[in-house]
């Protein structure tokens, strides 16, 4: 679904990070399986990383909900970590082994198209990733994939995870412009629904393997400005 309303005035792009930029699942069973295998172990490492992602929602409803206070997300990667280990056999794991298991967020992979899509959007537009990962995290993956972002916004400098509103308006603060003039891109139609409840324009890129092959969204199911199967078709639509 996608509006038939007219794109001027879009001054800066948002971007989703986890999945929409960066293949989280590979690079997750990657890090595990280099981790890991030395030590003895041998787990189905996809498996592995998805147990941990469907811990990822549940940890950022204890701060949205006001459970707990604001806590990084290398923090919650930690908890949550700890929290769903033992469903793989894996106990007495020592701290630096699980702290280098966090820093496999740390450590994904982008979409082969995604870096020179941005450095083509980096031209026209402002860029920043809006994720719900930390700053440090999110440096860390720009100067592993050579993502150009103008600046590091999302939920630690609002903090608050998204879809809480404060998100996206923090982000659009930080570049002193108003909703209308900002554009959330996602491959979650959720992501992308809330970012258009406050006011921002939507852009939708499919990733249909992102959950493993045939497991991700293929299109919006929400209504969205633009589409694209890569982000390449979106800079080309945005005429980067």
């Amino acid at each position: 679904m996608v509006a038939d309303t007219p794109l001027h005035g879009v001054r800066a792009l948002f971007f989703d990070v986890f999945g929409t930029l960066v293949d989280w699942r590979s690079s997750i069973a990657r890090e595990a399986e280099r981790i890991l295998m030395p030590l003895g172990h041998e787990l189905d490492w996809a498996a592995f990383a998805d147990a941990w992602r469907d811990e990822y929602q549940p940890g950022m409803e204890e701060v949205r909900a006001g459970r707990i206070p604001f806590s990084k997300l290398d923090v919650l990667h930690r908890r949550n970590l700890e929290r769903f280990i033992p469903r793989f056999g894996l106990t007495g794991l020592p701290d630096p082994v699980l702290h280098d298991l966090t820093l496999a967020w740390h450590r994904l992979d982008a979409w082969p198209e995604v870096p020179a899509a941005l450095a083509r959007l980096k031209r026209k537009f402002l860029i920043a990733p809006c994720s719900n990962g930390n700053i440090s995290l999110m440096v860390d993956l720009a100067r592993r994939n050579n993502l150009p972002w103008d600046a590091i916004l999302g939920a630690e400098v609002a903090g608050d995870y998204k879809p809480k509103p404060r998100v996206y308006y923090a982000a659009c603060d930080a570049f002193d412009l108003p909703p209308a003039h900002c554009m959330m891109v996602a491959a979650h139609s959720s992501d992308l629904v809330a970012a258009a409840a406050c006011g921002l324009r939507t852009a939708h890129i499919a990733r249909p393997n992102e959950h493993g092959p045939g497991e991700g969204e293929r299109a919006p199911t929400v209504p969205v400005d633009l589409v694209g199967q890569g982000l390449d078709e979106i800079a080309e639509k945005l005429g980067a």
